[in-house]
């Protein structure tokens, strides 16, 4: 059974009051320490000053010279009265008293032994020692005759009894303000226990660190990369999606590093200053291509932080291109079954007419141009997935009522690794489809292909019978969402960019002299870097 935890307000609370307590002793103790000795050495100034006066006195040093204790002690007692010394005791050369508190102690050897210093070497001092009265301050200074020598002693002191007094005194009030300050520092303690569990939304440490793990374990669980920046464009969250996305060592540790040192190119640092969240935007960061959502983080009305999730838009391309295959599929097989289907419909007139010799002539006419066809696909072209896209390509066009001239010196060896098939069909694919579309609504009669790989690049040039593209529109066209031809258009030559980028590839575009216009595609048989004129 789990014992119960006290808050962390109410732990607080106690650790700044037993803080403040401490802290109250030790300088109570401190204080008292310091004013004890502030006081011994105060009064032991006084005590000196006041022996060096009387010692200089001329009718005491003569009477002190004398060894005459009435003349002294007559002298010292008006003295006495005017001082609030505790005690004034003169001795002669021989440490006997000739004046004292106490009458009955006059003519008896001065007590505490600490004369040595004036009576034997004529200097003046401050010493502490325990006489016939008790424990006193002393001060200390030795009589001279006119011929400078010691015939005496002067001895005036406090008893330490009255500093003990002063400092207990000085103690009850110290008492008072420790308990003062241990009060307010329980208020205190309180009021920021209170702030404390208010900035952390009222959670218990133990809370904290569940939060702490289960956010952990879901930022590492989501397939979105995931970073999150704060005020100071320092990053403070991510997770190993947003370093695989990145192109990022995995085993590198970012929290804490200035994101536009990481990441130059990010834009997460710009919305500190706007604080306006973006929505799949498509960036290109750290030679990925992404789609990115951008959130502020706000604490009240500050912002305190941007957070920003993505995943590479190859991801979301990959779909497309099988999408982009399943179509072109579909597309295939449909003008296949349309142009077979009328085919049928005319050799079953033929027969119905009885012009058998026509039907079959048909049949055969067919039969050789499909074969021919086939037959140079299969000598040409090594990539199935292409000489599928081929085939497709020309049947559609057959079904438009157009003409794809597919040039017969065209020819494909095997891909290289870098070159996915998917991905030469989505770019051929996208150019022969815009091609028959401009075509058609141009009046045109043909498109033409041809491609090659004689060279370092695939070169594959796409012609058409359109109206043609002028120079304003031939940066604009591979932007996404952009056409001429109605909403919801522009992503098939977005796409390719796209691609292109992919493979460092070129694609440009002509305006024919005599109608129509031509993309060329150069892409690269190696991984070699080169210019993109896209």
């Amino acid at each position: 059974m789990r014992t119960a935890r006290l808050k962390i307000s109410t732990r607080l609370m106690i650790a700044l009051s037993l803080l403040i307590l401490l802290q109250a002793v030790i300088l109570g103790v401190f204080t008292l320490r310091y004013l004890g000795d502030s006081l011994e050495e105060q009064m032991g100034q006084r005590a000196l000053q006041l022996a060096s006066m009387i010692s200089q006195t001329p009718s005491i040093r003569d009477a002190v010279a004398r060894g005459d204790s009435p003349t002294v002690q007559s002298i010292v007692a008006d003295l006495r009265l005017a001082t609030d010394a505790s005690f004034i005791s003169i001795g002669d050369a021989a440490g006997i008293r000739l004046v004292h508190p106490v009458p009955e102690r006059i003519g008896k050897p001065m007590v505490g032994g600490d004369n040595y210093r004036a009576l034997e070497l004529g200097e003046s001092y401050i010493s502490k020692a325990v006489g016939s009265l008790g424990e006193s301050i002393r001060g200390k200074t030795p009589v001279f005759d006119d011929l400078g020598k010691v015939v005496g002693v002067v001895s005036v002191g406090y008893l330490t009894t009255t500093i003990e007094q002063t400092v207990s005194n000085y103690q009850e009030t110290i008492i008072i303000v420790t308990w003062v300050l241990l009060a307010l520092s329980i208020l205190i303690a309180y009021y920021i226990g209170r702030r404390f569990r208010a900035a952390i939304f009222d959670l218990e440490p133990h809370e904290i660190a569940a939060l702490f793990l289960e956010r952990n374990a879901t930022l590492e669980s989501v397939r979105e990369g995931i970073i999150a920046i704060n005020a100071d464009g320092k990053i403070t969250t991510f997770n190993r999606a947003a370093l695989k996305a990145l192109n990022l060592p995995e085993d590198q540790i970012l929290t804490g590093q200035p994101l536009n040192q990481v990441l130059p190119e990010s834009r997460l640092p710009a919305m500190l200053e706007t604080g306006s969240p973006e929505y799949d935007r498509e960036t290109f960061i750290n030679g990925r291509t992404l789609i990115i959502n951008r959130l502020p983080i706000m604490r009240g009305d500050d912002l305190v932080g941007v957070v920003a999730s993505f995943r590479p838009k190859d991801e979301l391309a990959e779909v497309s291109r099988q999408l982009t295959r399943i179509r072109q599929y579909a597309d295939a097989l449909r003008s296949q079954a349309h142009e077979y289907a009328n085919k049928l419909h005319t050799i079953a007139g033929l027969i119905s007419i009885d012009a058998k010799d026509e039907a079959l002539e048909l049949i055969g006419q067919e039969t050789a141009g499909h074969q021919a066809l086939l037959s140079w696909i299969k000598d040409s072209v090594d990539d199935h997935l292409f000489a599928g896209l081929l085939l497709g390509k020309y049947n559609r066009a057959s079904e438009l009522g157009l003409r794809l001239d597919i040039d017969e010196d065209s020819n494909l060896s095997k891909l290289p690794k870098h070159i996915d098939s998917q991905q030469l069909v989505t770019l051929v694919g996208n150019l022969i489809d815009n091609a028959l579309e401009a075509t058609l609504g141009n009046n045109g009669e043909q498109v033409s292909l041809s491609f090659t790989d004689l060279g370092e690049e695939i070169v594959i040039e796409v012609e058409d019978q359109g109206p043609g593209i002028d120079n304003e529109q031939r940066e604009a066209i591979f932007r996404q969402g952009y056409s001429t031809k109605g909403e919801n258009r522009g992503i098939g030559l977005h796409l390719v960019s796209e691609i292109c980028r992919q493979l460092n590839a070129n694609i440009t575009v002509e305006t024919l002299t005599t109608q129509g216009s031509r993309f060329t595609l150069y892409i690269p048989r190696s991984t070699a870097a080169r210019s993109k004129d896209v």
